[in-house]
C-alpha cells in the first residue's frame, strides 16, 4: 500500500486539481483512442514511483489525463503483462493507482485470437465473461489491500455498459461485433492446437494474454469495468495458418476506428 500511496502522490502532484472519472487501459495496437482525447498531462511509466515499465515494443508506456466526450478520464497507453516477467501484483499495480486517483468506472481493451467459428479477422467482440483458471498467479492473494477478501465474479463486466455498447455498434452500423467469453493464458508462445481445442472446449470465445487480472483487481475494488476484444488472427484448429505479428497488427489497425467509436460513445453516454 506504501508504494500505491507513492505513486498516487507522485502523480497527483503533476495533474493538480484533475481528478479523472473513468480509466482506459490501451491493448496491442490499439492506439487510435489517444487522440481522441484533449491531453492534458502525460506522465512516462519510467517517472513514476514503484510503477512497472512496458517492454513491449508497441505499448508506448504513457498515462495520459485529459477529457474523452467531455469527461474526465485516464489513460493506459500501454498494459504490463506477466510473460514480460512481472508478478500479477506488478501488472496489475496501476489499476490500483488509478482508483486511488478518483476513477469510477474502468475500459479495457485487447487484442486476442478468435476461437469462435462465427468471428472474423478484424472483429469486435464484447467481453461479456472470462476464464482465468489457466493464470499461474492470482493478484489477490496475500494481503488484502483496497477492496473485498472475497470478493464476487458473478457478473465481472457491468451488463449495463454491455448492452449500450451493443445499442452504439447497432446504431452505428457497425458489423462484425459478437459477444463472448475471453479466457487470459501467460503467453508469450501461442498456443497448439490442441490447446486451442481445449480452450474452445471450455466455452471460450476468444484467448489473450493480458486483462483478467486487471478485472479482477477493479472489480475486488468495486470498480465497474467494460471490456472488448479486437480480433486479430482465427485459432480455429482444424484451418490454423501461422500468426505473423504483421498480420495482427494490421488486423487491430482495421478495428481500431470501430472500436474507438463504442468506447467513446460509450463514455460519452454515462
Amino acid at each position: 500500500m506504501i508504494q500505491i500511496n507513492e505513486a498516487n502522490a507522485y502523480i497527483q502532484s503533476i495533474i493538480g486539481n484533475f481528478k479523472p472519472q473513468y480509466g482506459i487501459i490501451l491493448g496491442t495496437g490499439l492506439g487510435k483512442l489517444t487522440t481522441e482525447i484533449e491531453v492534458e498531462h502525460i506522465i512516462n511509466y519510467e517517472d513514476i514511483p514503484h510503477f512497472p515499465i512496458a517492454t513491449v515494443e508497441f505499448h508506448t508506456g504513457k498515462l495520459l489525463f485529459g477529457k474523452l466526450e467531455g469527461k474526465n478520464v485516464v489513460c493506459m497507453q500501454g498494459r504490463f503483462h506477466y510473460y514480460e516477467g512481472y508478478s500479477m501484483k506488478q501488472v496489475t499495480f496501476p489499476v490500483r493507482v488509478m482508483k486511488l486517483l478518483g476513477i469510477e468506472r474502468l475500459f479495457v481493451s485487447n487484442a486476442s485470437g478468435g476461437m469462435n467459428p462465427m468471428f472474423n479477422e478484424s472483429d469486435l467482440m464484447i467481453i461479456e465473461d472470462h476464464i482465468a483458471l489457466f493464470l499461474p498467479e492470482n493478484p489477490l492473494v496475500g494481503a488484502n489491500i483496497m477492496g473485498d477478501r472475497f470478493p464476487d465474479m458473478s457478473e465481472p463486466y457491468d451488463l449495463e455498459m454491455i448492452e449500450k455498447a451493443k445499442i452504439i455498434a447497432t446504431q452505428n452500423n457497425i458489423e462484425g461485433v459478437h459477444s463472448g467469453t475471453y479466457v487470459s493464458v501467460t503467453g508469450p508462445q501461442l498456443e497448439t492446437k490442441a490447446e486451442y481445442r481445449l480452450l474452445r472446449n471450455l466455452g471460450a470465445d476468444a484467448v489473450g494474454m493480458s486483462t483478467v487480472p486487471e478485472v479482477m483487481v477493479a472489480r475486488q475494488m468495486g470498480i465497474p469495468v467494460f471490456g472488448i476484444s479486437v480480433i486479430t488472427d482465427m485459432c480455429i484448429p482444424e484451418t490454423l495458418k501461422k500468426a505473423e505479428i504483421e498480420n495482427i497488427l494490421a488486423a487491430a489497425y482495421k478495428a481500431e476506428p470501430n472500436m474507438t467509436l463504442i468506447i467513446k460513445e460509450l463514455i460519452g453516454s454515462l
